[in-house]
């Protein structure tokens, strides 16, 4: 009896065991949306802040991401190395402080909008029916800033421990040329002292399933030529006027860029490999109060390119290109170049990274992204500029990335957004590679590594 007994009450057990599991399941599914949710709130908190050129808020940010440091229990300090554009540093000491660092860089400001060509208000941060983030910075890079801190958060909340000292820095100014933060940043004493072994920082987002990683980046040669030539009579033909010699340089230039430009679309190479031309303002007329005077030539043109240059491009011959053929002085023709960068290290060598498995650092992110449920494609050159190339000129490795995959590449656009589930993979993503990074102590491996940089 006492045996039947027992057999009676074991579908009774099984089901109060189920309904325990089913409990216990549906109270961490609560927790894993709740997470989800505070994660993406603080995420359109830091973009809702506005901090567009030419006059970013750069205080309010600062005093966003400070408080997020606080709930997480990290060092931080803010360093003003340009007055009134604040560097934020965060410092999370590893178990081994004599480990070079890491360093997860990103910056705090994001390039201007024309509002009403936004479907939703730029700093808004709204999403829509299929989970798309609509901000200025969702891309570019407010996104990266904050996963290195959800990751963080994950990570600590996990109890993990990190065995190399992580600092985070968010920075201003990157969009202007990074001249009032990475670039001061990168040369103080405070950096000396941080004993950086690697640098994070951004990336592009790719539109396929695969991540992209960037080694290196163009520079920027931004170039404004100017042409001169005797005023006349808008019905008069005369050789040598300031437009005709103009219009003679862009049309050299034009030939220049579509034979670059050639190279990228028959997939011969990458836009980072090739040198790229893109003319961005053109002035010339004598204005009036109905706009311009019709029936006189001008005496003066003038025209601005952003022109972008690979690291292992021939400098030399691209600036007698510039004076010879782009703007002889033969054709009363001069030129003046806005910001020139030839991407080279301390050593005098291309600023670049060496992205195979010679390097650790790079093989450690393919299999962190790897682990994560990621691929990386092809490592490329970055085809604009960014703060990363200020540590590169410091002798240091540093790589591009931005997880974001499946996603147009909507930087510097109108309507930038991203999708909420690729930032919470971002987060993921970022999970793997901190725990990866701050984990390596193979400093022999580190250190033959600098040697090749």
């Amino acid at each position: 009896m006492k045996g039947r007994a027992r057999e009676s009450h074991r579908p009774l057990i099984f089901f109060a065991v189920l309904l325990a599991l089913l409990s216990s399941f549906e109270a961490l599914t609560v927790e894993l949306d709740e997470e989800r949710s505070s994660e993406i709130s603080r995420f359109q908190q830091y973009l809702q802040i506005n901090t567009s050129q030419p006059n970013p808020n750069y205080q309010e940010a600062a005093d966003f991401i400070l408080s997020l440091a606080k709930t997480l229990n990290l060092e931080s300090e803010k360093v003003d190395f340009v007055s009134g554009k604040p560097v934020v540093l965060l410092k999370w000491p590893g178990k081994n402080p004599t480990l070079p660092s890491i360093l997860l860089n990103s910056h705090t400001d994001v390039v201007t909008t024309e509002d009403h060509k936004w479907i939703h208000p730029p700093f808004l941060a709204h999403i829509n029916s299929e989970g798309n983030i609509f901000a200025r910075g969702s891309q570019d890079m407010k996104c990266v800033g904050m996963q290195y801190l959800e990751a963080i958060r994950r990570l600590k909340k996990a109890g993990f421990e990190p065995t190399r000292t992580v600092y985070l820095s968010f920075v201003p100014d990157e969009e202007i040329g990074g001249h009032g933060g990475a670039e001061p940043f990168s040369q103080s004493d405070t950096f000396k002292k941080m004993n950086v072994g690697i640098v994070l920082d951004e990336g592009l987002a790719s539109p396929d399933e695969n991540y992209r990683a960037f080694y290196g980046e163009r520079s920027p040669w931004w170039l404004a030529i100017k042409a001169f030539g005797s005023p006349g009579h808008g019905a008069r033909l005369y050789d040598n006027t300031a437009m005709e010699n103009l219009l003679k340089s862009l049309e050299s230039i034009r030939r220049f860029r579509a034979a670059q430009f050639d190279t990228v679309k028959s997939g011969a190479k990458e836009e980072g490999e090739v040198i790229s031309v893109n003319m961005v303002f053109l002035k010339a007329g004598t204005p009036s109060p109905s706009g311009f005077v019709m029936n006189v030539q001008p005496s003066q043109a003038e025209a601005g390119f952003d022109i972008r240059v690979p690291p292992n491009a021939l400098h030399d011959l691209l600036e007698q290109k510039i004076m010879e053929e782009w703007a002889p002085s033969s054709r009363n023709m001069t030129f003046e170049f806005k910001q020139k960068n030839f991407g080279r290290d301390v050593f005098g060598k291309p600023a670049v990274t060496v992205a195979d498995n010679s390097n650790p650092w790079w093989t450690l992110l393919e299999e962190a992204v790897k682990k994560a449920g990621g691929k990386l494609r092809k490592p490329e050159i970055f085809p604009a500029s960014t703060d990363a190339r200020y540590f590169r000129e410091q002798g240091l490795p540093a790589i591009g990335f931005s997880p974001m995959a499946n996603t147009p590449i909507l930087l510097h656009d109108h309507n930038e957004f991203l999708n909420q589930e690729e930032y919470l993979k971002g987060i993921t993503v970022y999970e793997s590679i901190i725990e990866a990074y701050a984990s390596f102590v193979d400093s022999t491996a580190i250190d033959a590594s600098k040697d090749e940089l």
